[in-house]
């Protein structure tokens, strides 16, 4: 019985959302979150940016397979890494990857549902363009969030014997 441990297991990718909007200050929380993340130097090198403007949201559908998702989805933040912040590059990626389990779970643990959208990183500078955003922004991912219509997802995960490589 460890909540943290119990959130890791529990967390799941949501698609699909109800229509009752985000309040903002968990929006904030959320991000906070991230920022928790460890970060080689503790140089910090995430961004972020709020998009719930149902017109803004809506420039975003086009740009992924996943615009269903962006549809239905009540606030995206997309999440960048500074370039002019960033040491080493795996290390700093590593950084944000654990900003952005930070945020699914923070999500989580709020009662909302969240996914990671990734595909979309093909249209990395379309998404930066449409923010206003300046090229040492980086898009790493967007994330769409909102209360689940479903809490009924199930997952599964290989056994560890088929995932540790060594021993002893």
């Amino acid at each position: 019985m460890n909540p943290v441990i119990d959130a890791i297991h529990e967390r799941r990718s949501i698609r699909d959302f109800t229509s009752q909007p985000v309040d903002f200050h968990l929006l904030m929380d959320i991000i906070e979150a991230g920022t928790w993340a460890p970060s080689g130097l503790n140089n910090q090198p995430w961004r972020f940016a709020i998009v719930t403007n149902p017109e803004t949201k809506a420039l975003f559908e086009p740009l992924t397979r996943y615009g269903k998702v962006i549809r239905r989805c009540q606030a995206l933040i997309p999440v960048f890494i500074d370039k002019d912040a960033m040491y080493h590059e795996v290390k700093d990626h590593q950084a944000m990857g654990a900003c952005i389990q930070n945020m699914l779970l923070a999500a989580h643990s709020m009662g909302l549902g969240a996914v990671w959208l990734g595909e979309i990183l093909k249209n990395a500078a379309r998404v930066r363009e449409l923010l206003g955003l300046s090229e040492n922004l980086e898009l790493m991912a967007v994330i769409a969030m909102g209360y689940p219509a479903s809490k009924d997802q199930h997952s599964n995960r290989k056994p560890l014997d088929e995932v540790i490589v060594y021993k002893g």
